[in-house]
This record gives C-alpha cells, sequence and structure tokens, in this order.
C-alpha cells in the first residue's frame, strides 16, 4: 500500500522499485513494458491528486539522490531526480549559490516539484520548473533521452512540466546564481485595502504573497524582497512560537476543534487572524521562501488571469459569507509572470493563485466545488498536484499548447505506459 502525505490518496502497486542510478531505471521500465505493466514514478506524496496512483509498478526514487553536477561559471546545478528540494537547498547553499525562487515547502523531490507545477510567489521569477536548464529522461522504449533548449528542445519544452506522462525524469539542471539575501516584511492588513492596492502590492515587490482569514475581514502579507544585508534571520525564540507554536501547534488544535464543533470556526478564524504579529528579517532566499508545514489538509489552487484575481477573491468571499460554509484555513494568494511551458498553469499569462485548503477529516466537497465555480468562470487553470474536477476538454481550452504537449506525448508514449486513470481524465486518451 501507498500513500500520499494527506492520506486522501493510496494505491496497491502490482510491485515497488527503487532504482539507484538511470541505468537501473531504464532497464526498470524496459522490464515492465515486457511484462504489460503500467508505470509511475512517485516523490514524497505532496501531491493530492492521483497523479502518481497505479496497480503496475511503482518507482520510488529515493535512492537516486544527490548532485552529480555543479558549474558555477555556467550557473547551473545537476541533481539527481530524488533529490528533495531541502538537499538541493542546503547543498547550494553551501557553495554560496541559490535559487532565484520556490515555493514554501521543501520536502518534494525535485521531479515530484517540477513534473506537477510546484511554484512559489514572484514578480519576475517563475515556477521551479522554469528554472529548469535540462533535463534527463527515460522513455517508454527505455531509451535515455538528454534535453536542453538546443538538444530535443521540443521534448524539453513539454517535459519542463509532463505530469509523468512522457517518461520518468532521472536527472535535472537547474539554473542558480550566487546567494543572496531576502528582507521580508510580514504584517496584517484588512482585506479591502489589499483588494484595492493589490496591483501596486504585486508590481512593488519581487515576492508578494497574502493569506486571507474566510469569515473575517484580515489577511496576513509577506512581501519579500532581496537586500543588501546585513542579515538579521528571526530569533530563536520569536520564531518558533510564529512558525511552530502558533502557526503548527495551536493551529492543529484549533482545525481539530472546528472538525469537531463546525460552529465554533468563525469565532476561531477572527482569532487566529490576529495571533500572529508584524515582523521583519533578512536571511537566504530559502529560508524565507520556505516554512514548517505540519497540520495536514487537502487543497485546491486555480491560477487565474492576474487582472481577475480581485474579482475571484471578492466573489469568494461573498460565497464563504452566504452559503454557511465553515472554513478553518486561510485562503492563498500568489502571483507569477507568464512562461512558456506548454502546462504551465502561466504559461502565456500573468498569473494569481489562489488556494483553498481544509482540514484532513474535515468534509471539503461542497466548499471546493464553490470555489472551482468561481475559478472556471474566469479561465482558470488547476494546478495538477492539487483537487479539481477538470477534464482533458475543459483544459484544452485554457491551455493554447495544450495539443503541442499531446503531440509529443503520442511520439514518445503511444501506447500510454506511463498513464494512469488521472492522466487519462486530464489529458486524455
Amino acid at each position: 500500500m501507498w500513500r500520499n502525505w494527506a492520506g486522501n490518496v493510496m494505491a496497491r502497486p502490482a510491485r515497488i522499485v527503487a532504482p539507484s542510478s538511470t541505468q537501473e531505471l531504464a532497464e526498470v521500465v524496459r522490464r515492465a513494458t515486457a511484462e504489460g505493466l503500467k508505470v509511475k514514478a512517485v516523490g514524497t506524496g505532496h501531491s493530492f491528486t492521483t497523479a502518481a496512483a497505479t496497480d503496475g509498478l511503482l518507482i520510488r526514487p529515493h535512492r537516486m539522490a544527490g548532485v552529480r553536477g555543479l558549474d558555477r561559471e555556467a550557473g547551473t546545478v545537476t541533481v539527481a531526480a530524488g533529490t528533495s528540494l531541502r538537499q538541493l537547498n542546503e547543498t547550494l547553499s553551501a557553495h554560496g549559490l541559490s535559487l532565484a525562487n520556490m515555493g514554501d515547502i521543501m520536502e518534494q523531490t525535485v521531479a515530484g516539484a517540477t513534473s506537477t507545477g510546484t511554484h512559489g510567489t514572484g514578480r519576475d521569477s517563475a515556477s521551479i520548473a522554469a528554472q529548469i536548464k535540462g533535463l534527463e529522461l527515460v522513455t517508454a522504449d527505455g531509451s535515455v533521452l538528454r534535453c536542453s533548449a538546443e538538444e530535443n528542445p521540443e521534448i524539453f519544452a513539454a517535459a519542463r512540466i509532463g505530469l509523468g506522462a512522457l517518461g520518468v525524469v532521472s536527472e535535472i539542471t537547474f539554473g542558480v546564481e550566487p546567494e543572496f539575501l531576502l528582507s521580508a516584511r510580514e504584517e496584517p492588513m484588512p482585506f479591502d485595502r489589499v483588494m484595492a492596492d493589490f496591483e501596486e502590492l504585486v508590481a512593488e515587490n519581487e515576492h508578494f504573497e497574502f493569506y486571507w482569514f474566510p469569515h473575517t475581514g484580515n489577511c496576513n502579507t509577506k512581501r519579500n524582497n532581496r537586500s543588501t544585508g546585513p542579515a538579521a534571520p528571526v530569533g530563536r525564540v520569536s520564531g518558533w512560537v510564529d512558525d511552530e507554536l502558533l502557526s503548527n501547534g495551536i493551529f492543529q488544535v484549533a482545525c481539530s476543534v472546528g472538525r469537531a464543533v463546525p460552529a465554533t470556526i468563525p469565532g476561531i478564524a477572527k482569532i487566529s487572524s490576529r495571533a500572529l504579529s508584524a515582523r521583519t528579517y533578512t536571511d537566504i532566499p530559502y529560508k524565507v521562501f520556505t516554512s514548517p508545514r505540519r497540520v495536514r489538509f487537502l487543497e485546491m489552487e486555480y491560477a487565474v488571469p492576474r487582472e481577475a484575481a480581485v474579482t475571484v477573491l471578492r466573489e469568494l468571499k461573498a460565497t464563504v459569507e452566504r452559503s454557511g460554509l465553515r472554513v478553518s484555513f486561510p485562503v492563498e494568494v500568489r502571483t507569477a509572470p507568464a512562461d512558456d511551458i506548454p502546462l504551465s498553469t502561466a504559461s502565456g499569462r500573468e498569473t494569481a493563485y489562489i488556494a483553498v485548503h481544509l482540514y484532513r477529516g474535515t468534509p471539503h466537497r461542497a466548499y471546493f466545488t464553490a470555489a472551482e465555480q468561481i475559478m472556471i468562470a474566469h479561465g482558470g487553470r488547476p494546478h495538477w498536484g492539487k483537487l479539481h474536477s477538470r477534464d482533458a476538454a475543459y483544459l484544452a481550452g485554457v491551455y493554447p499548447r495544450f495539443g503541442e504537449f499531446a503531440a509529443v506525448r503520442d511520439r514518445l508514449d503511444p501506447d500510454r505506459l506511463f498513464t494512469n486513470d488521472y492522466l487519462r481524465r486530464v489529458l486524455g486518451d
């Protein structure tokens, strides 16, 4: 039995393997083809969808981890697919290097994070996949393809966010830069002010994001901008209080109470939205971008055109207020510039990400369905690794380059060795 991080997905694969090299991985794929087994690779299970579920052969990448090459002059680092974002960032920092941007957790593998389009927030810098300079892909016939803008460029374009549909990624080369400092400014702000100033807040900050607490008019904002220093990290005690005691420990208790007695949720939300006070600190990037996430939840996230963000959020707030829904988790809002990856949620358009969450074990369907209807009315694109109900017919309409990805898939995996129920739904067969 395999389960994902949130516990909402499980699978019983016929066999689980953990190759330790690209050569072993290629042999595993060839053998599965001969045996008629479907093949899926899985990272640390941080996707909420069934993207990695299979009853065939499940490939675990934890033995394919670590740095395979670092070229300071070229500004690149090459890592095996099973390397965690934590290991990547700590290794880069030890060499005085950094990614330009990343999401808010480090537990994912590099292949899992990029294949599903994991992203942070940024005015100018995009998702983790947009920072890929090259990759190695094991395809359905066991071939090993090197892909970059110069080598197999049409495959490279698609495979940066490939959903596991084109093959098994065995190695990724990222563009990196000299390590820098980020100054973070976190502070509460009224919902109406954030809505009124949203475009200004995005334009004036390299990285802007905020959380709105349903049942309240309160938000918590975070602005990250490069700094010349000096470093001024979060204090050990104050950091523990904010990031562990309040954001994880007490929040876990609050969510448990809310799940047991839903009527308490609005009151808890009002208290929670005022619990975190303003703070500023300056540190190396991954220590500013990321936070511990120990309270387990379910999540749905949509990417909408940035110009629609305020309208969508106002509609979502009105829906919660008139519906009788009880929402214990804040709504997270981030942005990204347009990129050139066919299945990127930011492909070809300036994007705002709106993510809704509920504590694990809480009935989520009514809230997520209501939120999803608002998102799709504005041409929303669902995050590939988070819950949604969209299918290939809808997705082909909101991704102008959907057909381009499908053509690469037909070329590399005509017999659908790498398919599963999720890919049949979102990509078609």
